[in-house]
This record gives structure tokens, C-alpha cells and sequence, in this order.
């Protein structure tokens, strides 16, 4: 478990800077009370094993006396790397990104099953969306019951979902809380 260099460093807050825009200042500031100090802490991104976990650093602190090779976990893991080099968040980021986002959709009761099993956001599933997405932006997928269900990129931008056909993709799909049942061996 390692602090982030800089280009890692970069790659991540990119990352989460498509999908929080300026909140990602919350993400790094955020207080912690974790631990037994009486002032609150920060939290940091640790690198273990090409994975970036988002973690307190009294928690750091306190995993110091555990070796390396024996560490399996520690904080939530927002990410990992590929083994070409690219960072892809994962569903367990999911509380972070719909805590600080900044576009959202909402489903439609009806259409929360597809999304969940994988499949894109299509117009005739959209409940409703925010204002100002522009096509590449980072989305968050939520139900009607405002209950986070995933998150993906704007295929479409606000003012361009509004003359699409309802067959048409709105948001790519890149995670969602199905992840935890059709993948549990790999996360």
C-alpha cells in the first residue's frame, strides 16, 4: 500500500472530476472520525495491487503494521488499473459519485431491471435528467426513489434527449449495483 504519484494522482482526479465536477473538493477534504483522535482526520487514495482505495489516514496509519503481501483490503476501492495502463472506476465508488455528483438521471421504475443487467440508458427509460449534460460527461443512474443505481457516461447531451427517438442511447453504461451479483468473485 503506497501514496499515489503524480501522473496516478492525475489520472484519478480526472476521473472523478468527469463525474463531481468542482465537488471533487469535498471528496479530498471530507473530515474523518475515524480513529482514536478527538480532531478529525483527512482522507487519502492508497495504491495496493493496481487497485486505488479512498481511505482515512488514521486507518493508513493503523494498517502500517500489516504486511504488504498480506493486506487485502483497506477503505473502499474506487478504481484499479488495467494492465494497460488505463483507470476505470468501480461499482463500489458508487456512494462517493452519488454523494458529490454533478449530472444525474433518473429511471423509470419500469426500466431500473435493464439497466441493472447491464444494458444502456435508452430516452423512453429517462424519468428525468439535470440540466447542462453535455455528450462525454460522467452521469449518475438513479431510481425514482432517489436510491443510486449506477453510473455511466452521456452519450447525448440535455438539449439533444429531447428530439431523440425513444429507442435512441442516452447514457453508455459503465457500472451499476448489479456488479455485486454478476461479478462477486472479481470484486
Amino acid at each position: 500500500m503506497r501514496p499515489l504519484d503524480e501522473t496516478e494522482t492525475s489520472v484519478v482526479f480526472e476521473k472523478l472530476f468527469k463525474f463531481v465536477g468542482n465537488n471533487l473538493k469535498n471528496l479530498i477534504e471530507n473530515p474523518s472520525h475515524e480513529g482514536p483522535d478527538s480532531t478529525p482526520g483527512r482522507y487519502c487514495f492508497r495504491l495496493n495491487k493496481n487497485k486505488i482505495y479512498y481511505c482515512s489516514e488514521s486507518l493508513v496509519k493503523r494498517a502500517t503494521n500489516i504486511a504488504r503481501p498480506n493486506l487485502v483490503s483497506l477503505g473502499t476501492c474506487i478504481g484499479k488499473y488495467t494492465h494497460g495502463g488505463n483507470f476505470h472506476l468501480t461499482v463500489q465508488a458508487l456512494n462517493l459519485l452519488a454523494a458529490n455528483a454533478k449530472h444525474k438521471v433518473w429511471l423509470k421504475p419500469q426500466s431500473e431491471m435493464s439497466f441493472l443487467y447491464g444494458n444502456h440508458v435508452l430516452k423512453s427509460a429517462l424519468g428525468r435528467i439535470t440540466e447542462n449534460i453535455v455528450a462525454g460527461d460522467g452521469v449518475v443512474v438513479f431510481n425514482m426513489a432517489d436510491v443510486p443505481l449506477g453510473f455511466g457516461v452521456a452519450a447525448k447531451s440535455t438539449q439533444d434527449c429531447r428530439k431523440l427517438d425513444p429507442n435512441g442511447i442516452v447514457v453508455l453504461h459503465q457500472g451499476d449495483i448489479g456488479e455485486y451479483l454478476r461479478m462477486e468473485d472479481e470484486l
